[in-house]
């Protein structure tokens, strides 16, 4: 392994996670134009940046760097697959990878995996549904789209915020820390579906600033304990959101888990493993 790298992984370990990111995120919410201009004008040369998707096309309109990077698209510039029984992509990415969930343990990349309960929080009872189901796992890149989307219609049963380390997510960690998906920061969303229950993800990583739902906002740590918040009659009112809606966004990176129970779908052959995928694809179909 190159030096840079080796000193990249020891970074990671060494980094005061939660403090760098809250610092950056403080930089991402000034309004002042000459810093937020600054930032901006740097991300879009650097990410290479398609502001001609976006609703805004301006850069430098958008009053916070946040608020660019979470920016609005066009109407149609992500048409959703309308292939009957489609799943459709949750996000912009690339399939780190998918397959099946096999004795409770998720594949993250040669020689690593972790554990189902650990990835949802530490409770059995909320794994269960998935166990020997399906899983996909998709990395946004800095320059994606950074809102996510239903792949399927959905009531929303659960949401877990479970605290954690923030390390990065990239090809580099994922091939070198141990158990990352289950040790960093993340929401965890859990939908009662046509194809029985769909847990949708959200980790968060190094510099993510926040992790938003469109139900409850700003999703903040809670006493950096797993906090489980119920959605149905007796406790909130039931949300429903149909395929295609947004339900969250990343002030920042980071990745999308979709998991499914076994025997419900069935990965379509069109995405391919480390392959480009845009939100709205179609990512899965019926299983049989």
């Amino acid at each position: 392994m190159p030096i840079k790298d080796q000193l990249f992984l020891a970074s990671q370990y060494l980094a005061p996670h939660h403090l760098v990111s809250r610092l950056f995120g403080y930089a991402a919410d000034c309004r002042e134009p000459a810093v937020k201009n600054w930032m901006i004008s740097r991300f879009v040369r650097r990410y290479q940046v398609d502001m001609r998707e976006a609703e805004q096309e301006d850069a430098l309109a958008y009053p916070s760097f946040n608020e660019f990077f979470t920016r609005a698209l066009k109407p149609d510039a992500r048409p959703l697959d309308d292939l009957p029984g489609a799943v459709l992509c949750p996000a912009d990415g690339a399939i780190s990878q998918m397959g099946a969930i096999e004795h409770g343990r998720i594949f993250q990349a040669k020689g690593h995996s972790y554990g189902l309960a650990d990835l949802l929080g530490g409770d059995a009872a909320r794994a269960e549904p998935f166990q020997g189901g399906q899983f996909a796992t998709v990395y946004l890149s800095p320059r994606d789209y950074h809102r996510v989307h239903m792949p399927v219609a959905g009531t929303l049963r659960e949401m877990v915020h479970v605290p954690g380390r923030l390390f990065s997510v990239n090809p580099l960690t994922a091939r070198n820390v141990p158990r990352l998906f289950a040790r960093n920061e993340r929401v965890v969303c859990i939908f009662d579906t046509e194809y029985g229950p769909m847990a949708v993800v959200l980790v968060g990583a190094m510099i993510v600033a926040s992790i938003e739902t469109v139900w409850a906002g700003l999703v903040t740590p809670h006493k950096r304990r797993v906090r489980s918040i119920r959605y149905d009659e007796t406790a909130r009112a039931p949300i429903h959101l149909e395929k295609g809606a947004e339900m969250g966004r990343f002030r920042l990176g980071s990745t999308v888990i979709v998991l499914f129970g076994p025997g419900r779908v069935r990965w379509a052959d069109t995405p391919s493993v480390l392959g480009p995928v845009r939100m709205g694809e179609l990512l899965a179909l019926p299983a049989g």
